[in-house]
């Protein structure tokens, strides 16, 4: 499937399957390595594991990259006078748009976002107090105007110059976890939705392959010389948002903020010259990672966003610039990067990705994915069609015998749910 139209003729409704209620946790599990872990190997054979394992699995001499974005309290509840509840959830910071910015900000800042019970806010500031440490602080949040995609620009004000928004939003919000949980935050999600290597803020979902891993396991991991390799994409609302067209010609991807430093580039770089196997940890890392070659060849011209389609209108494979005389193929647009931020003198680079991945997608960077199960007919079904399949010359959607297996197998599905560990298939399906 090479051709752009037929990849955005293909139908969301190919991506479906039955997923009962029951095999969807509302919690987690107590010990996060101990949930189960579903392989796929090369060669097509599923087998059993416990996610403890997972070091020995890896390829030897490889690397692993996570994404360390760490959800915020994205989710603040007002109470009107009238008694009416007002939900604002943070979406995208407006002003100051810079994240780290952001949650440094004092006084006053402005944020794209959702409103529940709109109807009930006409007008006026909403308001709500909050006892942080020794001081009472005073949080006013007032609607702007709206935005694309039934969203709202909200400036929020606080009457505290000591205190910065990264407190005011862990005083006054909670953690925003996915619908599908039905229920509401309870306090534990406040850590069990967060994975242990979470650093930078900005997320308002989980990078949720990650939530399995523990200390140990990362010192195992590293013990077998295998090199954890930070990026940082901040997961955005979208990543729940359903494919409502009949085809994903017709769904438009929702943008995310990512960042990666210049030891992660490195990384990378040495990987590909080195024939390094990456291995991905996560359907953020994936994106965050495959977005950088289409990035590395428009960032000379000072562009920093990788559009939905681009890979598919102008793909980059390692050979695909080479025959018109331009001589950079992947690797040489990743040395762009690094160039860049070395001329700038840049320590971490920030840029966004709508980027598709689908069946007909030609990967160039990741190896080996780490993800857990996925929602029925979503865009990161598609994902992993496309990661299996990439080396056949036909599809077979071998998804749906790793899905069925692990129905029969009683794993558990999405967030809170058990992982699975892909290789490429080389020859057959199965």
């Amino acid at each position: 499937m090479s051709n752009i139209q037929n990849i955005k003729d293909i139908r969301i409704s190919e991506f479906d399957y039955d997923l009962p209620d029951d095999r969807i946790p509302r919690h987690p599990l107590s010990i996060r390595d101990s949930c189960k872990l579903l392989e796929s190997d090369s060669s097509g054979r599923l087998s059993h594991h416990i996610f403890r394992e997972l070091p020995e699995l890896l390829p030897d001499n490889s690397m692993l990259f996570c994404n360390d974005t760490r959800v915020i309290n994205a989710r603040i509840s007002f109470q009107k006078e009238t008694g009416s509840r007002i939900e604002v959830f943070l979406l995208d910071p407006i002003a100051p748009k810079d994240y780290i910015f952001m949650f440094q900000t004092y006084a006053k800042c402005r944020w794209s976002c959702m409103v529940g019970n709109l109807k009930r806010w006409k007008s006026g500031k909403l308001i709500k107090r909050l006892r942080i440490g020794e001081r009472d602080v005073l949080l006013a949040a007032t609607r702007l105007g709206a935005m694309d995609g039934n969203c709202h620009e909200i400036e929020f004000e606080w009457d505290d110059p000591f205190v910065n928004f990264a407190t005011i939003i862990d005083a006054a919000g909670y953690i925003p976890i996915p619908p599908y949980l039905k229920r509401a935050s309870e306090e534990s999600d406040s850590e069990d939705y967060q994975t242990i290597y979470a650093k930078f803020k900005g997320s308002v979902a989980a990078p949720t392959a990650g939530l399995h891993f523990t200390p140990e396991l990362m010192r195992r991991i590293r013990e077998r010389g295998i090199v954890v390799s930070p990026v940082t994409l901040h997961v955005g609302a979208g990543t729940f948002q359903p494919v409502k067209s009949d085809t994903i010609g017709g769904h438009p991807m929702h943008t995310e903020v990512f960042s990666i430093s210049r030891s992660s580039v490195l990384n990378i770089l040495e990987a590909k010259k080195a024939r390094k196997k990456v291995t991905a940890v996560g359907t953020t890392t994936v994106r965050t990672l495959e977005s950088l070659p289409y990035l590395g060849r428009k960032i000379m011209d000072g562009e920093f966003n990788v559009t939905q389609w681009e890979a598919y209108e102008n793909p980059i494979t390692d050979n695909s610039l080479k025959e018109n005389g331009s001589g950079l193929g992947v690797i040489g647009f990743l040395e762009n990067i690094y160039r860049y931020m070395e001329d700038n003198g840049l320590d971490n680079l920030t840029a966004s990705t709508s980027i598709m991945i689908a069946p007909g997608f030609h990967w160039n960077i990741v190896d080996v994915m780490v993800t857990n199960f996925h929602q029925p007919q979503s865009t990161l079904l598609l994902l992993v069609s496309s990661f299996l399949e990439r080396n056949l010359e036909t599809e077979c959607k071998y998804w749906q015998s790793i899905y069925k297996e692990a129905l029969e197998n009683g794993y558990r599905f999405l967030s809170y749910g058990d992982a699975c560990l892909f290789f490429p298939l080389e020859t057959h399906c199965v």
